[in-house]
Parts: C-alpha cells; structure tokens; sequence
C-alpha cells in the first residue's frame, strides 16, 4: 500500500499553481498594468478638454520602459537581434530628424517624445519582455479582457443613451474613454476581435501539455468574437470596421482556405444573432454602413473635413518634399494649405461631456501626416519600418506553416501579423492620438515579437 501510494504522482495544490504562475509571469507585470489602466476613465473625467493627454496608461508605460531596461540589463544578454535594433532605430534617427526642423521647439521636442514613446521606446519594451508564446497569450488575453469590458460599457451606453451623440441621440458607444476620443473603444475592441479571431483559427495545441485549456481555447477565442462583434457595430466607425473587416478576411485566408470557410459561415451566424437579436440593426447603423460606399457621390461633412485635411497635408509636403513641415508642425500650417470646404471643427458631446467643438488639429491619415510633417524622410524611416515589420511577419508566419518545431506558434503568429495589419490598414482613416493610442504600441511590441524576435530550434522565442 505503501509503495503504491508512493509512486502515485503527487499534483500541486491549487493555490501553489496559482503561485507558480505570478511567479512564471512576474514580469509581464508592467505590461498587464498599462492595459488594466487603459479602462480608467481620463484624469478630470470624461468632459475633460485635455483628456486626452498625461493618461494613467501613458504614466505606467514609462514605468514599462524603464522596467524593461532594468531586465535587460541584468540579463546580460544582447537584447535585441541586429534587425529588431536597425529597424527601430533608424524609425528613432527619423523622428530626431524631424524634431530638429520643425518650427516651434518646444511643440517639436513635446512631439518627439511622443513619437519616440509610441513606435520605438514601448514596442521595444514589449518585445524585450515577451519571452515566448505563453507570455504572448497573456497578454492577448488580457487584450481581449480589456476589449470585452469596453464593449460591455459601450453597449450599455446605447441602450441606456449615454453614449456620445451621434445624429442627436448619446448613443454612439465609446466605453471609459468619453466623446473626446470616439475611436478609442472602437480601437480597443477592434484589436480584441482580432486576436480572438486568430487564436479560433489556430491549430490544434502540439503537445499534451496544453491540457483543458488548449482544448478550450478555440471555442472561448470564437465566444470572444462574436460577443465583440455588438459593440464595435455600436462604435458607428466606419474607419474601425474596414479595418477589421480586411484584417479578419486576410487572417481567415492565412489560416486556410477550408478552416476559412468554416469560422466564417460561424461568425456570420454569430453576427446575426448578436447583432440583430439585440436590436443593433437600426436605421441609423444601416444608414453609417450604407454610407461608406457614398463618400464619393454624396458626402457628408465629416468626410469633407477628411478630404480637405488630407488635401492641407499633401500640400504641405508638396512645399517642403524631403523634411515635411516638421513633427506637430500640422496644425500651424493647416489653414495656409486647406481647401475653403473645411469646416472650424466636429461636434462632441455625450458621455459625461457638455457640447464642444473640438478642432481639426491632424489629417486623420497616419501617412499623411508622416508625409506633410516628416516628409520623405519620415516615410523611409517609420514607414518603412512598418513594413519591414509586416513583411518579416508574414515570412516567419509562412515558415511556421511547414516547420514541426514552429507549429506551436502559429496561433501567436496569426494574432500577431492580425494587429498589425490592423494597425496599418486603419492608419487610412485615423492616426494617433487620444489615450488609445498607447496600444498602437502594443501592436508594433507584439508584432515584433514575432516577426523580430529570436526563436530556438523548437520554435519558442528564446530567453534573453
């Protein structure tokens, strides 16, 4: 009896598992907090006129930075491969560049900051404190956390109507981060259903180890998705939803051609009976769906204001090809350079904020406003960038495809390349700003990971 007993297995106890893994996960600690403070509402509250700047979020990532310095620091170990430091440090010599021309110092040195935190001191946090897959889906997970709370506040902001105005009724939703930054919920939810949808495409777990929760992470990941499907409807953002729509379309294709066809046929299904079972299907939502093919014939003001925004930041490099007009330099030459259509500004209200006409102080396109600003400059530098990451990406995702050793990643893969692409293809319609913005940094850390990072021979990233 007594031998038997002995050389039964002995599990854990739950609460020493519980241990292990905040032990095994420490680290990501930073990078979980910075996404939990995403959900705080703006210092002031929602009706702040700079809620959108010195966020809580904004704060606990120069923390992150400063946290991931320190580990890799004590590491030893060379932080980054060649590639991941040329890249990304050539995006920096670009912004510096930029600085040094523009016109107004302080504004200059304010937007250099900014630049730097977003597309290179940040991502490289994230790169440095991802370690391997199970790291990546933590904090993918933790993405999708944030993404379902925004959106459950959002449709509760609908259906209560007190959400910002839209068509004068508060019901467009905007979760936590007020009618100041209308497209923050709509990002944060976007870049929920991405992932969600790339870990339902992934691959089966490769090994037993994945145990329950490998077997269950395809049906959660597909729950996931549908359930955010509502709220990024109710975000009426015509920009998020072609974004979403292409990246989700490209990562379905990625995955498979047959797999493709099943998750689609699901999430069609699921799109039905969330979205029209709740009574998403109104006019006004068929109206904002019905006028993205109308921008053209018949378009209404804020597609003007687009339009001619885009126009200033042409002209603007146009006059000054190889420089631009220099980082925030923007709003100083937008009405030497814009049309007459432009209007004074966009109307916001709702949510906790009194009536406000808030100006028109970028050309909502990211490449334009590298093209006006950073001129040719900015374009070979960050932009280039961006797509050497997307690039390098798709390269590992294919060699993920046929290597047994890198089979395991693929679902990392796929979520990985969807969030940039989403990045990149929403960067038409909109560019930073507002407190969502710190995840545009997530997306580059994440995909940079992935497409960047060192792997051993079995496909994990390697530990620095």
């Amino acid at each position: 009896m007594g031998e038997t007993a002995a050389a039964m297995p002995r599990t854990a106890a739950p609460p020493a598992l519980a241990t292990a893994a905040v032990r095994r996960h420490a680290h990501l600690l930073p990078l979980l907090a910075v996404l939990a403070l995403l959900a705080v509402g703006p210092p002031g509250g929602a009706g702040a006129e700079d809620s959108g700047t010195g966020t809580l979020a904004d704060a606990a990532s120069g923390v992150l930075v400063l946290w991931a310095l320190g580990s890799s620091l004590r590491s030893g170990a060379r932080p980054l491969t060649r590639l991941a430091a040329g890249v990304f440090a050539v995006a920096a010599a670009g912004i510096a560049v930029a600085a040094a021309g523009a016109g107004d110092p302080g504004e200059a040195l304010a937007g250099m900051a900014r630049y730097l935190q977003i597309f290179v001191l940040v991502p490289v946090s994230v790169l440095l404190l991802v370690r391997d897959r199970r790291d990546f889906t933590v904090v993918t997970a933790a993405l999708v956390a944030l993404a379902l709370f925004e959106g459950a506040v959002g449709v509760h902001q609908y259906l209560t109507v007190t959400g910002a105005s839209y068509m004068g009724e508060d019901i467009r939703a905007v979760g936590t981060f007020g009618a100041s930054d209308i497209m923050g919920m709509a990002t944060v939810v976007a870049y929920g259903l991405v992932a969600a949808v790339a870990f339902a495409l992934a691959p089966d777990a490769p090994d037993a180890r994945a145990g329950r929760a490998g077997r269950a992470q395809r049906p959660a990941a597909l729950v996931c998705a549908g359930l955010l499907l509502l709220p990024l409807a109710l975000s009426f953002s015509r920009g998020a939803w072609i974004a979403t729509a292409v990246t989700c379309l490209v990562v379905l294709l990625l995955a498979g051609v047959r797999r493709a066809l099943r998750v689609a046929v699901t999430a069609v299904a699921l799109a039905v009976v969330v979205v029209g079972g709740a009574g998403a299907g109104t006019a006004l939502l068929q109206e904002r769906l019905s006028s993205i093919t109308q921008v053209a014939d018949a378009p209404d003001q804020s597609v003007t204001d687009r339009y001619t925004l885009w126009s200033a930041a042409a002209s603007m490099w146009r006059e000054s090809p190889l420089t631009g007009v220099g980082l925030k330099g923007f709003p100083a030459h937008r009405d030497s350079h814009a049309p007459l259509a432009l209007s004074s500004g966009s109307d916001t209200a709702g949510a906790g904020a009194a009536f406000r006409r808030q100006p028109l102080l970028s050309p909502h396109n990211m490449y334009l406003l590298v093209l006006g600003e950073q001129g040719l400059v900015g374009v070979c530098t960050l932009v280039a960038g961006w797509a050497a990451l997307l690039v390098c990406a798709l390269r590992r995702l294919y060699t993920a495809a046929g290597a047994p050793g890198h089979h395991g990643d693929r679902d990392c893969g796929l979520a990985a390349t969807g969030l940039l692409l989403w990045l990149l293809v929403d960067f038409f319609y909109g560019d930073i700003g507002g407190p969502s913005t710190i995840l545009t940094s997530f997306a580059l850390g994440l995909a940079a990971w992935w497409a960047l990072g060192r792997r051993d021979d079995t496909g994990e990233a390697a530990r620095r």
